[in-house]
Formats: structure tokens, sequence, C-alpha cells
């Protein structure tokens, strides 16, 4: 069974954080918090914005990188930067790999993404953007990365409440 790692280095925006635990909950996926964070866990925005669905997460924090590196050794580890040298569906996402995303203000330090050169992958776009918003980011990656592991656990079909579907 696919088991997806989501790990946020050092967010700082708690309503990002609370959606995109809400999104982990939704896909089985695991969370890692890598300290400092820019907010406390049990702020109230972070729990509106992951709703009723935070006491479900599987969210495990880390002091540092090196913390979570030392806790979860041997691990593939994708990066996602607006750096990055190559596109994030060109990567194969195997099916407990992590895929780590930067700090809103700043991303993932640049001394990381070169030793991780190659498994740092961008979502593409035009002009002078600098970024899109870090809970949208970790959708677009997370949901390919769901994908090429044929969506494993995951309900398939929706079902209308008052009517069948023909």
């Amino acid at each position: 069974m696919a088991k997806l790692n989501i790990v946020l280095y050092e967010p700082e925006i708690p309503a990002n954080t609370g959606n995109i635990g809400r999104t982990c909950v939704a896909t089985g996926t695991r969370l890692h918090l890598i300290e400092p964070l820019g907010f406390r866990l049990n702020e109230k925005e972070i729990k509106r914005a992951g709703m009723d669905y935070w006491k479900d997460l599987d969210v495990t924090t880390y002091v540092n990188y090196e913390d979570f590196l030392s806790k979860n050794p041997g691990a593939k580890i994708y990066m996602a930067s607006t750096k990055a040298p190559q596109v994030y569906t060109e990567a194969s996402y195997e099916p407990d790999c992590y895929i780590m995303f930067g700090k809103e203000s700043a991303g993932i330090p640049e001394e990381i993404l070169l030793e991780n050169q190659e498994t740092t992958v961008r979502i593409p776009m035009i002009g002078d953007i600098r970024s899109l918003n870090l809970a949208n980011s970790v959708s677009i990656v997370l949901y390919e990365a769901l994908r090429q592991n044929q969506f494993d656990h995951m309900q398939l079909e929706g079902h209308l409440t008052k009517y069948d579907w023909k």
C-alpha cells in the first residue's frame, strides 16, 4: 500500500499547514514538520484550515533538518522548488517516498537542494511569478505521486446522495 510522506521545512503560515494537513488526511499521507515553525500547532488558524480532520492527521515534528534525516534513514526525498532542474511530472515517485516543500518566504535552502539535485522538482509557471501557494503546490505534486501509484487505497468512485448514476 502506498504511504506517501509530505515534509514541510520550517512552514510559516498556519492556514497553509492546516490545509496541507487536511489534504494529508484525505489521501492517507503522513505529514512531517521541520522546526522552527512560524506558529504553534494549537493555534486556531491551523485548526480552522484543517477543520475537524486535524485530530486524524499522522503528523511528526522534528527539531531541525538533521533530526528529520536521522529519524528517517534511507528515505527517498524529492525536493519541490522553483529552482529545480526538472518538472515534477518527470520524477517517478515510490510508494513510500518523501516530498519536501520549503517555507513560504524562502523555500528550501540551496545547500539542501544542491545535495539533492537528482530528486529536486518544480511546478512549471510562466514569467516572473515567485511561487504558487504552498498548500496548492503540495496538492499538485502529491496528487501526481498518488496518480503514479494508481491512487492505491483511495476511493476512486463517487456516489450521488439522491440518485443513481446511469
